[in-house]
């Protein structure tokens, strides 16, 4: 299921959750003789949020008004996407899953209220939404004490529930355990020499003395698990998860030696344990290590997240008589090219012959690059007004007024 934009929202019915964002959208069956992409030329627009400012569906909004505010007659349809982060789910039930709700620990042990997803035998199951950044109390770092403990029991639910395809979204995660904390709502015991369970969070791997395995979730044996995730960082060293992604988490300096050291403990025991030395494969620092967890114990395929949720919207289809496909982020720059949205976006809607702009908060991506990833030309709301501050507070408006610069530009 894909979604055309409505001039205005009326409110969503059916029998899936309330948006999260509480913000209504109307959809429209895409795979029929009446479906818009397959009769009707129109532009496709296929943005990730803007962190912090708009979610995804608000982006598509501001697009579709900035765009009939200059080109009144063309049509917008909107793909719901994700590269594996937060919003993963919301771009699935968009697509036609159901909602499974599920109450598990938040990352420093809270109880959160989440759910997975499901349609036809598969599951998809988001670490942001269960135990991610998005989900500390106050936005209060944790980097020693958080745990991916969250992800591993609606695994535990959906694997119980007889789901056996699942795709495991791992981006925005809090912690840095190396997936320890989901492996432990899996089955697996892990002890300190004094034979205690260690505590829950990265900062008490360095203690890890044993790992039990014995009570490891039967179901898993016949998983088939996707981990849907746009990182290829190994567990451990100068690219690892602690050294690249742990200062967004609250690990610098002494808080950071520790965490690598717990890593390295946890990795040396899994070896021995498994036989395989799974610490250097990419993919295995994703999620401060859930990757990692995921390739050693879960057998786990990497896929990129934006690949992923691509084919499950039917991507391909929604361009059929496309004119332009309109993507984007909060900020593009190098690591845009690393597998998030906009490049994944531009890379199939290039193999359908459609052109491709982007639009975002900001840009440091230089244009020659653009280019050569399929973004012919990218529209940033600094352009309008150069203050950051006023890009975030006036998003909104400012993107609407930008995407009729990219009517003006390409509509007209």
């Amino acid at each position: 299921m894909s979604t055309t934009v409505p001039e205005a929202p009326s409110p969503a019915s059916g029998s899936r959750a309330p948006r999260r964002d509480n913000e209504p959208m109307t959809s429209t069956a895409f795979g029929d003789e009446k479906g818009p992409g397959l009769r009707t030329e129109h532009v496709l627009v296929a943005c990730d949020k803007f962190k912090g400012t708009l979610s995804a569906h608000e982006v598509a909004t501001c697009i579709a008004d900035g765009l009939r505010a200059v080109a009144p007659g063309v049509s917008v349809v909107a793909v719901p996407v994700a590269d594996g982060g937060d919003g993963t789910l919301l771009a699935v039930e968009e697509a036609g899953f159901d909602v499974v709700t599920v109450t598990v620990d938040g990352p420093t042990g809270e109880a959160v209220v989440t759910h997975y997803a499901a349609r036809e035998g598969v599951a998809v199951v988001e670490l942001a939404d269960a135990c991610g950044l998005v989900r500390l109390p106050g936005g209060r770092l944790a980097p020693l004490d958080a745990s991916s403990r969250g992800v591993g029991q609606v695994l535990a639910a959906a694997l119980s529930a007889g789901y056996r395809d699942i795709v495991l979204a791992v981006g925005g995660s809090a912690s840095s355990d190396g997936g320890a904390g989901m492996m432990s709502a899996l089955g697996v015991v892990l002890r300190d020499r004094d034979g205690h369970e260690l505590p829950p969070g990265g900062g008490a791997l360095a203690d890890l003395e044993t790992l039990d395995l014995s009570a490891l979730h039967p179901a898993l044996a016949d998983a088939r698990i996707v981990l849907a995730s746009d990182v290829d960082n190994p567990l451990l060293g100068a690219h690892g998860a602690v050294a690249v992604y742990g200062p967004q988490k609250g690990a610098t300096d002494a808080t950071a030696d520790r965490l690598e050291e717990g890593l390295r403990r946890w990795a040396e025991l899994v070896r021995t344990v498994t036989g395989r030395d799974h610490a250097g494969l990419p993919g295995a620092g994703a999620a401060g290590g859930v990757g990692f967890a995921a390739l050693a114990f879960l057998g786990a395929r990497m896929q990129p997240g934006i690949e992923l949720l691509l084919d499950t919207v039917g991507f391909e289809a929604r361009l059929r008589r496309a004119q332009l496909v309109i993507t984007g982020e909060g900020s593009l720059d190098e690591q845009t090219l690393r597998g998030k949205t906009p490049a994944g976006v531009a890379r199939a809607a290039r193999a359908g012959g459609v052109r491709v702009v982007a639009v975002c908060g900001q840009s440091s991506l230089a244009a020659d690059r653009a280019r050569e990833a399929g973004i012919e030309r990218i529209f940033a709301l600094t352009d309008l007004e150069p203050d950051p501050e006023i890009c975030m507070a006036q998003a909104g408006p400012l993107l609407t007024s930008l995407a009729g610069e990219v009517a003006r530009a390409y509509l007209r």
